[in-house]
């Protein structure tokens, strides 16, 4: 049975169209080479590549193997590769995917610790497409509904409704969440292009909400109602900054809000990378300690 290498080699005198250029650049003596191709034809007893003085030109049985041999060392080198990244020494290009930042140290310390590794971060509120976009690892504030994703919890959050004093002050404070129909409640997306039109309140209930602002951009959202655009509900942690300095209050913090996971997801393959998993359980760590803790009706 003829190995792989042998494949790898008649695939690159194909590729090259002289037995000459790919000994050079497979760096074998062109005799060697030639005897091994010779080998191989022998050992399937039939002629793979008709020689001609100007070049060589492939026989029916020469394309049929190099057709499938195509694919068999395709499969080889990924078997290959899959086997070295199990030497669990992080390397290569990580690309994380973050809401919010505060998280200057977990990198420096990450490129100081595997100088292996390339990092590329970018923060955004979007939900990204790990899969289509490339990225490694990116955080979720919310559940994780895609089977295809690994994700790992950081901790709760609380969502909580939010709005500036001016804006209540105008157009009043609600004292049941019933009220809030009477608010132009800043929503976010059920689905896609789906309007979220209930909130959900602390006893498993839900209220009917309206407005005339939806967004599935977080941060366009948290604009808004900083703007006295009207009431919104978000993660406590993306309003923290804001909640501590008076500039949104909490609105009917007894009763509307949820319990909501932050999560870091991946993707689910068959070998996780070194460099993912060791990110992913050190940024779970440090990002449990520094984010801001869960708001709370005092």
């Amino acid at each position: 049975m003829p190995s792989v290498d042998r494949m790898k080699e008649f695939l690159e005198v194909v590729a090259g169209g002289s037995i000459s250029k790919a000994a050079r650049k497979l760096d074998l003596p062109r005799a060697t080479l030639s005897r091994r191709l010779s080998g191989l034809e022998t050992d399937l007893g039939v002629r793979l590549l008709h020689r001609r003085t100007t070049k060589l030109t492939l026989t029916q049985a020469g394309e049929e193997l190099r057709r499938r041999a195509v694919k068999i060392v395709d499969e080889a080198d990924s078997a290959w590769a899959a086997v070295q990244r199990l030497d669990d020494t992080p390397r290569g290009l990580l690309r994380v995917s973050l809401t919010g930042a505060h998280f200057d140290s977990l990198f420096n310390d990450f490129l100081s610790d595997f100088p292996e590794v390339q990092l590329e971060v970018f923060s955004t509120t979007r939900h990204v497409d790990l899969l289509a976009e490339g990225v490694d690892v990116a955080m979720r504030i919310g559940p994780v509904r895609d089977q295809d994703l690994i994700a790992k919890r950081i901790r709760n959050d609380r969502l909580v409704a939010v709005a500036t004093s001016d804006y209540l002050a105008q157009h009043g404070t609600p004292q049941r969440p019933n009220d809030l129909a009477k608010h132009n409640c800043i929503r976010g997306f059920a689905g896609d292009w789906t309007p979220n039109n209930a909130w959900p309140l602390l006893n498993g209930k839900q209220v009917s909400v309206s407005g005339r602002l939806a967004s599935n951009e977080i941060s366009l959202i948290r604009s808004a109602v900083l703007a006295g655009q009207g009431i919104a509900l978000l993660p406590s942690a993306v309003v923290a900054p804001e909640l501590e300095a008076k500039q949104l209050v909490p609105v009917l913090a007894d009763t509307v809000g949820a319990e909501i996971p932050i999560s870091l997801v991946y993707a689910d393959r068959e070998f996780i990378d070194p460099k993912v998993r060791l990110f992913v359980d050190r940024a779970a760590k440090t990002m449990a300690q520094v984010m801001p803790r869960p708001f709370y009706a005092s």
